[in-house]
């Protein structure tokens, strides 16, 4: 992947890019293609981040920041609409129930703040963690890999989707409540 022309922040886009048409995809019940979509949105986003890790420590040059905050904004923009595009296509196919997609996205809404208030506190009054990463990540329950996975399973078995939301949206209410205490204590 270590190319002039490929860069995390094009990488990024594609993580975008992606994102959205598996949204797009799944709203349309194109159910498969939103799979493959998703999957290649989350590829890219894996890449992107120790490809740039990579560029900084062979260049020996200081992270401005720039690449995190637009990978996390991708990331934001990503999780919300394909919340809402499996929602969507899960509802007009299946006449699954609103309620535990819109559970998801408040239990994203408050484990994001959590995260991000941490990070910006902790690099303020410099306890962040170091891990090499833009952002210092407080650990949950609910963590990337189990993001791909169940937004993997909306696509797979959408009649179910709803019900996959509403466990995943407690499993994240419960990261949520966790990174609060995790968070509090670290700062104190």
């Amino acid at each position: 992947m270590d190319r002039p022309w490929i860069t995390p922040d094009r990488l990024t886009a594609l993580n975008l890019i992606l994102g959205l048409a598996s949204a797009g995809l799944a709203a349309a019940q194109w159910w498969f293609p939103a799979l493959a979509a998703w999957l290649l949105c989350r590829l890219a986003d894996g890449l992107d981040g120790p490809l740039a890790r990579l560029r900084r420590r062979r260049s020996g040059q200081e992270d401005p920041g720039q690449g995190g905050f637009w990978d996390i904004s991708a990331d934001f923009v990503v999780y919300g609409a394909t919340v809402v595009g499996v929602g969507i296509g899960a509802t007009a196919a299946f006449g699954a129930p609103w309620l535990p997609f819109v559970l998801v996205l408040f239990a994203y809404y408050v484990n994001g703040a959590v995260f991000l208030a941490f990070s910006s506190i902790a690099e303020k009054t410099g306890r962040q963690i170091d891990d090499g990463r833009s952002l210092s990540f407080l650990g949950g329950l609910a963590e990337g890999a189990e993001t791909v996975v169940v937004h993997s399973l909306w696509l797979i078995f959408p009649e179910f989707a709803w019900v996959i939301a509403a466990v995943w949206a407690l499993l994240v209410g419960v990261s949520a409540a966790h990174r609060i205490l995790a968070g509090y204590r670290a700062l104190s």
